[in-house]
């Protein structure tokens, strides 16, 4: 359940809009304090800060050595945020992310009892590193923080502290041993961020930097107080009937079937996005207008935002892996064949 779905749909106060001039700066100050440590990847970079300004969790796919765990752990820096690294591997348990009770004994009394030892996933951030090398038992150990930001253990029900997200990274190449996290889990990330190589003047750059000594010092832009009030800010951001209609069009037309679906529905997805793909469409859209100090939600912000919100959330079938179509392809596809209202323009 949304914690904000009751609160106003408008910028109606001052305070309002001061909170939003506050989080446009915020932005533009976490990102000049994390290029003092990441080069290049402006995209993964915004991706990453809407995930945070929305409340949000994301996936993060690239190959070895293209910084995605230094971003997670700089952002922390930055933030000045608890940060938690779980490095997934086959072996892991669900108790070793949420905590487990252990037996403790009173030193004073001699008596024993049961003692909660909260584990790693009680953090503000956290990093499920190679999300997909622990089976699916394990995975599902972050459904529940993820969803409703507390965890059940023996019965018993522990709230997170706010603010809370996971960022889980995988590596595409090396697929021997890994398990295929469920579509349930993988509608719970907001964004399927894609991080690539750098052109060769960054990844020069990069080279550089980092075989030279010295680190730099952060100044602290953001705080957690800031994130939770950007989050209550966010869902107040109104957004108008025909754009709302065409990010639903949008999650509509990549499930349809039959006569009236586009002829690459029918060839080449098995299940389109679901009702989350949506929600987070919008949610993102008024993130991404407010940090370009906008108060409403243009149609250009849905577009922008099409493809990390869908690419994990359109499932292909074999003919398409067989083609090598690919998820992004469908999404250009579905944005080509879902008209923009012309009026709202």
């Amino acid at each position: 359940m949304d914690p904000f779905a009751n609160e106003p749909t408008e910028l109606e106060n001052a305070d309002d809009i001061a909170l939003a001039d506050r989080m446009k700066e915020g932005r533009q100050q976490i990102l000049a304090e994390l290029r003092k440590k990441i080069i290049g990847q402006q995209e993964v970079m915004d991706e990453t800060l809407l995930t945070l300004f929305v409340g949000g969790n994301s996936l993060i796919i690239g190959v070895p050595g293209l910084a995605k765990t230094l971003l997670i752990q700089t952002m922390a820096q930055v933030l000045e945020l608890k940060f938690a690294r779980i490095q997934f591997t086959p072996d892991l348990m669900p108790s070793d992310i949420t905590g487990t009770d252990i037996i403790q004994e009173d030193p004073k009394t001699g008596g024993r009892k049961m003692v909660f030892a909260p584990g790693p996933v009680f953090t503000n951030i956290l990093l499920a590193d190679e999300i997909n090398r622990t089976p699916p038992k394990t995975q599902s150990a972050l459904l529940e923080a993820m969803q409703e930001h507390r965890v059940t253990v023996q019965g018993r029900t522990y709230t997170l502290e706010e603010p809370f997200f996971v960022f889980a990274t995988q590596n595409p190449i090396e697929l021997e041993g890994t398990y295929p996290l469920p579509e349930a889990q993988l509608d719970r990330f907001m964004f399927h961020i894609v991080i690539k190589h750098p052109p060769e003047d960054e990844e020069l750059e990069v080279v550089r930097s980092t075989t030279r000594g010295g680190e730099p010092e952060f100044n602290r832009a953001v705080t957690g107080e800031d994130l939770v009030k950007f989050h209550q800010l966010v869902r107040k951001v109104p957004v108008s009937e025909p754009v709302m209609r065409y990010a639903l069009s949008l999650v509509r037309t990549s499930r349809l079937k039959g006569d009236d679906a586009p002829e690459f529905t029918n060839k080449w997805v098995a299940y389109g996005a679901s009702v989350r793909a949506a929600q987070y469409l919008i949610l993102g859209g008024k993130a991404r207008a407010l940090t370009q100090g906008r108060y409403h939600v243009s149609f250009e912000d849905i577009r922008a935002l099409a493809h990390p919100v869908l690419r994990h959330r359109i499932l292909l079938n074999f003919h398409a892996e067989s083609e090598g179509i690919t998820s992004d392809q469908i999404i250009d596809q579905l944005l080509e064949a879902v008209p923009v209202p012309v009026s709202q323009m």
